[in-house]
């Protein structure tokens, strides 16, 4: 099972949330720590997810109300398990900085309503990744307010391109298959067409061999 599999598995699902995405991080400028502190628990991985919580039903619109969420997942140095540490409502969000529309980068800032953070991905591609799910989820469940997202690349605007990608595919062969069946049901009919100018022809010539 890998990392974000097990984050899923044992900080959201024990709580009936479900986790959306997520992206390993570090961050781009190392935070300040008071000089008192002292116990520090070591090295640690760190994972910003994004996940999402269905209440039940309301009975006047007979639909689930829902809640979406970030929230700051370690694991420290030498431990199986993850810790949750902070966590936002997506409704805190205010704005999401990818610094390169022109290029990928892993770098990307988010900036809530009380918190701002720095952050650099694993990879590009796991940041695009995250980005554009984070897009989606924001387009869905909020319904005010919703972030800034600047300096972005217009891949992770779609929001949902992923899903968009295979529609298209899925649409693309539908209509291969289309055109096939379309080619070969008029080679049939000609074909079709010739048997029959076959047919009667060798009629017509059988009732004159008959006659003469």
């Amino acid at each position: 099972m890998n990392a974000k599999s097990a984050i899923s598995k044992e900080i959201f699902a024990p709580h009936d949330e479900r986790m959306l995405g997520a992206v390993q991080v570090k961050r781009r400028t190392k935070k300040k720590i008071p000089f008192l502190a002292t116990g520090g628990q070591g090295e640690y991985l760190t994972y910003i997810c994004l996940s999402v919580i269905c209440f039940s039903v309301c009975s006047v619109t007979n639909k689930k109300p829902a809640q979406a969420s970030i929230t700051k997942v370690k694991q420290f140095e030498g431990s199986t398990s993850f810790v949750r540490r902070t966590q936002w409502m997506l409704e805190q969000l205010r704005q999401v900085n990818g610094i390169d529309p022109n290029r990928d980068s892993p770098e990307f800032d988010l900036l809530f309503e009380n918190a701002f953070d720095q952050w650099v991905a694993n990879t590009a591609s796991e940041k695009c990744t995250f980005f554009q799910v984070l897009h989606h989820t924001c387009q869905r469940y909020l319904t005010d307010k919703k972030p800034e997202f600047i300096n972005c690349q217009s891949k992770i605007m779609g929001g949902n391109s992923i899903l968009h990608s295979a529609a298209d595919s899925v649409t693309s062969a539908v209509q291969k298959a289309s055109q096939a069946l379309n080619e070969r049901g008029e080679r049939l009919g000609r074909a079709e067409e010739k048997t029959e100018e076959l047919k009667n022809s060798a009629q017509q010539f059988a009732e004159t061999a008959h006659k003469v």
